[in-house]
This record gives structure tokens, C-alpha cells and sequence, in this order.
């Protein structure tokens, strides 16, 4: 690397307080023209507030941002786009109502014709190898194929530098191999990205370099190839990372949750049908169902929560039939669960977190007394899952729109795993969270199971099914495997269970003439 060519990035001294809460406290570091930089620390660290403010959304209180050597102010988001600053959301930024390409669209700063701009996706999407149908409706995405488009919105800028925040939070292993792919070319064509992740592995085979913020402060600069994955997860937590404590060799109790020949049809032209599914978790049993985005994960969950109702004796709890019970039946037998989407469908943004405790808690722990609502239950009750999963947010008056993302998820899996349910049924439980506070969930799961409670486990993290689960399954084109036992299994082996990326135009139903694609 020159010595005489500046930094693309340099941030000195920046500082952001909110009330109560000081996000970013002098912090400098800088990045260099086709470095791959990562940005780590804990939920709460300040890491989306700092790339906020590299990308225009807000402003610091004070220190400079310097972009190749000069000194310069980034009013908003347009004007980051200007310089050639990209950037991949966490929490994605997109109009459910709208197409994929009229999402793309919107975030365009130059006004390009619809034909003209559905063959450059459709070539970003070749060259990068990212299956989605332009023409689809957004609503009718999973997760995984959402991130897609904000991935590919990004590329279409031609970036000079790219943010990446947690973006293969929802990716399977093979789709993570293909950005990597892609950020590399990009990488050594001058781009320089600044990639944030909880998944230090990731971070290790990608990054030349690592800056760890803890408490809104830089407290090292490392080379996570010379790091392990627990060293720079210390470093984040500022101590030693505890291991999962997990009984070998134990005896499971009785079926207490069986799913017997379940089949739904799809919602909508794009949703996944679930066809024959049976699987029986046991007392104390984790069961993990693994698959890649878009394969029937959300549908199941809905099933299975009373979200959607079934045959009755589709879904059985200790032998009784609930498949025709809705949700609040459901909680009232014993069943608890956590959905994919934390915004919105776990939790409401403007209710606070003693209001969100009540919408799932409220009979289970009686926090509704002759139909009026027990403010004090609540409030107690949200306090003790702030204080068990170290939840930064201002007390349980604080809205759950005001959390980061990972906190938000910690405060969800609490509320819920607290309850202590007879079972418990969860999606992505450690989607977007640290790796001190996902070592903490999946040890309060593994003690929840200790107690007696069946869980079944959702998610695309091959590595958390394998380290946290006793029995597993892969969902494929909403069919279930067969039930397998963990220490029996490989990541091969579940890889070409499988099988591969789905949303392609010929799976697609795709609207005439541009226009929003409608049932057949």
C-alpha cells in the first residue's frame, strides 16, 4: 500500500450522545482503499450509530470525518451516495407493497427507466449469483431474500466504499461463501468496506483488519488473522467468554409437542405449502430445524404458534390436541415462541417494553386482572429479563423501537424463555446479537430444556444447530427430513439436505408490463 495515498475513510474524535446514553465516545480509526475493515462490539457498542453517521442519517456532536484526506460534512444519505458511500442495512429498508424493482428504484438517486434498470439488476444478480425475481412482490419475500435486495441496491452505486451491516445474518453458508466472493472482487478493484458482524469466524477468513469498540470507545485495532474467534469475542465483552454447559448423555421425559402429518396450502402465489410434516420433541429435548431462507421456516413457525390454525390433531401438547387453538389458546396450554421479524411481529417499536411483555405474557403470568392490564406485574417482569439478558435500554418504560437490533432479540428470547414454558418454539433466536449475548441465550435455552421444556429451534446458523441442539431435521421445499441425532451428523450432509436457493423466475408468477405481480 502507498504511504503518500490517504485513507478512503478516516473518522477522529467523532462523539454522539442521546439522552442518557453516550453512543460514541472520540472515536478514530480509518480505512484504506480496497481494505476490508470490520467493525465489532457488542450490542450497544455504537457500531450502527458511528456508520450511521458515515452514512448522513445522522450527525455527530463532534470530531471530523475525512474522506480521501479532505475534511468533510455528510448532511444525509444523498450526499454520502455522492461521494460513492454504500450501504447494506441490518433492518431493511424497503416498501412490502412494492416490487423488488421498485424497491431498487426508490433508492436510486438518478432516475432510470424501469426496462433500463431491471437488466442491471438482472446482471448484478448473474455476475453475483443472487437468485430473486425483480417483479416479485416484497411482502411475499422470505428474510434471506430481502437482504438480497438490499445487497444488490447497494452494488448498483458502484461504491467506493460499502457498509455492510450484519449482512449474512440470514444467509446460508453457501450464500455467505458467494458474498465473500463478491466482496473480494470488489475489494481489489479499490472498494473499500467496512463490515460489520457478530460471526467472528466470518470475520476471520474476510478482514485485513478489525477495530473493536466496547462502551462507544475503540479499545483495539487488531489483525483477526493472527486473533481467534473468543479472543476478539473477549475483547468485545471486555472478559472471558463463557462456554455452553451442556449435560452429556441425557435422558429425554416424555413427548411433549408432536406435529403429526401437518400440511397447510401457501398463502399467496409466493408463499411455501407445508406438506406431511411429523417430528415429536421430547422433555428436554432441543430440536433444530434447519434450511435456507425461503423453504416453509415461517410458515412452519406459524403453524406451530397458532398463528395458523390446523387440524386438530395435527399439532398435539402433552397428548392433547391444539391444532385448531389460535395463539392465545396456545400460550394458555403452556407454548411459547419467538417469530423471525423481531420489528413489528415480536414486538411493537412504539409500545414500550413493559407493554410488549403484556402482549405475550399476560395470561401466563397474570398480568391482566378483571380485564385491566397489572402495570406493576409487567414492569416487574420486563425488569428481571432486562437484568437476566443484559438488555442496554433505560429501564422497562423504554419503547422497543428505541433498543439496538440485538438487544431488541435479547429482550424477545427473555421475555419469552422467563415465562418458562412447557414449549417453546423459536425463529433465528441469536439473529443479529453478539457473541457474548448469543452464548447467553443458547445457555438460558439449554437450561430451559434442563428444567423439562421441549424447544424447537428455526434457524439458518448450521453452527448454532450442531452446538446447541440434540436432534434435527431440514426443511426443504416445506417437506421435513428425517429426524436425525446431532452428534451423528455433519454440515455436508445437512448442506445437501438442503439443497438449493429458491425464488427464481420460473418459481415465480411475474406481473405484465412492470406492474405488481398479482395471483394468478
Amino acid at each position: 500500500m502507498d504511504a503518500n495515498v490517504p485513507p478512503r475513510l478516516e473518522l477522529t474524535g467523532i462523539t454522539k450522545q442521546f439522552p442518557g446514553v453516550l453512543a460514541n465516545d472520540r472515536v478514530s480509526f480509518s480505512v484504506r482503499p480496497g481494505e476490508i475493515h470490520a467493525l465489532l462490539g457488542e450490542n450497544g457498542a455504537g457500531k450502527s450509530t458511528l456508520v450511521k453517521m458515515i452514512y448522513g442519517i445522522m450527525q455527530p456532536d463532534a470530531g471530523e470525518i475525512r474522506w480521501d484526506g479532505a475534511v468533510v460534512g455528510i448532511p444525509n444519505p444523498r450526499a454520502a451516495r455522492r461521494l460513492g458511500i454504500g450501504m447494506v442495512f441490518q433492518h431493511f429498508s424497503l416498501f412490502e407493497a412494492l416490487t423488488v424493482l421498485e424497491n431498487i428504484a426508490l433508492g436510486m438517486d438518478a432516475k432510470i427507466p424501469a426496462r433500463q434498470l431491471e437488466a442491471k439488476i438482472r446482471e448484478v444478480m448473474a455476475q453475483y449469483g443472487l437468485a430473486l425475481e425483480p417483479r416479485r412482490i416484497v411482502s411475499t419475500l422470505s428474510v434471506g431474500e430481502r437482504q438480497r435486495i438490499e445487497i444488490v441496491r447497494a452494488l448498483l452505486l458502484d461504491p467506493r466504499l460499502l457498509i455492510m451491516d450484519e449482512p449474512t445474518s440470514v444467509l446460508t453458508p453457501q450464500e455467505v461463501e458467494q458474498l465473500f466472493v463478491v466482496l473480494r472482487q470488489l475489494a481489489s478493484e479499490g472498494c473499500s468496506i467496512l463490515y460489520i458482524s457478530h460471526k467472528l469466524d466470518e470475520i476471520k477468513a474476510l478482514c485485513d483488519t478489525a477495530t473493536i469498540l466496547r462502551g462507544g470507545r475503540v479499545v483495539d485495532t487488531c489483525d483477526p488473522k493472527a486473533e481467534t474467534s473468543r479472543s476478539m469475542a473477549e475483547k468485545m465483552i471486555g472478559g472471558n467468554l463463557k462456554d455452553i454447559v451442556k449435560q452429556p448423555a441425557r435422558e429425554f421425559g416424555e413427548p411433549a409437542f408432536a406435529v403429526r402429518n401437518l400440511s397447510l396450502p401457501a398463502v399467496g402465489p409466493f408463499g411455501t405449502s407445508l406438506e406431511d410434516i411429523s417430528f415429536t420433541v421430547r422433555k428436554g429435548e432441543i430440536f433444530g430445524v434447519a434450511g435456507v431462507a425461503g423453504n416453509g421456516q415461517n410458515e412452519l413457525l406459524l403453524a406451530l404458534d397458532g398463528e395458523v390454525a390446523s387440524a386438530p390433531g395435527a399439532i398435539e401438547m402433552a397428548g392433547r390436541p391444539v391444532g385448531q387453538l389460535h395463539a392465545t389458546g396456545r400460550r394458555k396450554r403452556g407454548l411459547c415462541a419467538v417469530p423471525e421479524e423481531r420489528n413489528g411481529h415480536a414486538a411493537v417499536g412504539d409500545f414500550t417494553l413493559s407493554e410488549n411483555s403484556v402482549l405475550t405474557a399476560r395470561d401466563r403470568l397474570g398480568m391482566v386482572s378483571a380485564g385491566l392490564i397489572r402495570a406493576g406485574a409487567a414492569k416487574t417482569f420486563t425488569g428481571e429479563v432486562i437484568a437476566a439478558f443484559a438488555v442496554k435500554a433505560l429501564g422497562p418504560g423504554a419503547t422497543a423501537g428505541s433498543l439496538s437490533g440485538g438487544n431488541l432479540q435479547k429482550y424477545i428470547m427473555g421475555r419469552e424463555i422467563l415465562q418458562k414454558p412447557e414449549v417453546l418454539v423459536v425463529n433465528q433466536p441469536t439473529w443479529g446479537v453478539d457473541a457474548g449475548a448469543a452464548a447467553a441465550i443458547h445457555q438460558a435455552l439449554v437450561d430451559l430444556a434442563a428444567a423439562g421444556s421441549a424447544i424447537v429451534v428455526i434457524s439458518q446458523d448450521l453452527d448454532e444447530l450442531l452446538k446447541l441442539c440434540d436432534t434435527l431435521a431440514v426443511i426443504n421445499e416445506g417437506r421435513l427430513s428425517a429426524k436425525m441425532n446431532v452428534g451423528e451428523v455433519s454440515i455436508e450432509e445437512i448442506g445437501l439436505l438442503m439443497g438449493g436457493v429458491h425464488g427464481t423466475a420460473q418459481e415465480t408468477h411475474i406481473a405484465p408490463g412492470g406492474e405488481h405481480a398479482v395471483p394468478a
